[in-house]
């Protein structure tokens, strides 16, 4: 099955570019600048042996490339100056792990590539206190504030928690999240689940999953409202890479497969 994947990947990798029309701006300096904050494995994070950026989104951002025939720039940036770079143009698109989420959408297009949603996760140690998810009301749930999880996680709690709401804990990251999880200041954190797999990997023994992901997400590549063409020449590139089997492949490779889409779609989050 290995031996398939890379194969297939390969082989699609270096398949004929394909015969969409770019903006004429972009076909001109033959290169799409795409800003990125590598601190999301296994989206987007740097190699810790090289430096160098890697991740699901990276390969997926290189294989788009070479499909549209053009070079991916990568411009690492802030969380906080990803939409503002887009509306300024200082970029062409975001590919960094960005939900598509209804609130973005007045400045962003979004062709939504994953499909995704926040989970909840406990210390190894401490999983027997958390059989099931009503065990986290009136507890500290730290999440990343600068995402749709505050949001998530108090509609859960309102559902769920009745006079013991969650105590929500505002992260900077999902880094800082299982940093003060370790340290014992939160109860339990919630992130992606697609990343849990990746991070429970690299930290064997540390953690472990409470229930089902709890709300369905999109995580999408953004791009400005007004680019109606780049938009239609990334969705037909994301639809070769899927009907090739490059998708499906480096889906497999990051422990990701069961997020995939089987179609590109345009703000799928609305």
């Amino acid at each position: 099955m290995k031996r398939f994947l890379a194969a297939a990947f390969l082989s699609a990798v270096n398949a004929p570019v394909m015969a969409v029309e770019l903006p004429p701006e972009i076909a001109k300096q033959g290169s799409i600048r795409v800003a990125i904050v590598p601190n999301y494995p296994p989206l987007e994070f740097r190699d810790p042996a090289t430096n160098t950026l890697t991740g699901f989104d990276v390969e997926l951002g290189e294989a788009l490339g070479k499909k549209l025939g053009v070079k991916i720039d990568w411009q690492q940036t802030s969380f906080d100056q990803m939409m503002p770079a887009i509306s300024t143009g200082r970029v062409d698109a975001i590919l960094s792990g960005m939900t598509d989420m209804a609130s973005r959408q007045d400045t962003a297009t979004f062709v939504d590539y994953l499909r995704n949603g926040p989970r909840f996760f406990v210390q190894q140690s401490r999983a027997a206190e958390f059989k099931e998810t009503t065990a986290f009301c009136g507890k500290k749930v730290g999440a990343s504030r600068r995402t749709s999880f505050p949001k998530l996680i108090a509609a859960w709690s309102d559902v769920h928690c009745g006079g013991n709401p969650i105590q929500f804990v505002g992260t900077e990251g999902s880094a800082d999240a299982r940093t003060q999880l370790r340290q014992g200041r939160i109860d339990a954190a919630v992130q992606g689940g697609e990343t849990l797999p990746y991070i429970m990997d690299l930290e064997p023994g540390t953690y472990v999953p409470i229930g089902d992901v709890f709300a369905v997400q999109f995580t999408g590549l953004a791009l400005n409202p007004k680019e109606k063409a780049l938009q239609q020449a990334f969705v037909e590139a994301l639809d070769s890479l899927i009907a090739d089997g490059t998708y499906r492949a480096l889906l497999a490779k990051w422990k990701l497969t069961d997020y995939g889409v089987e179609k590109a779609s345009i703000n799928a989050g609305q």
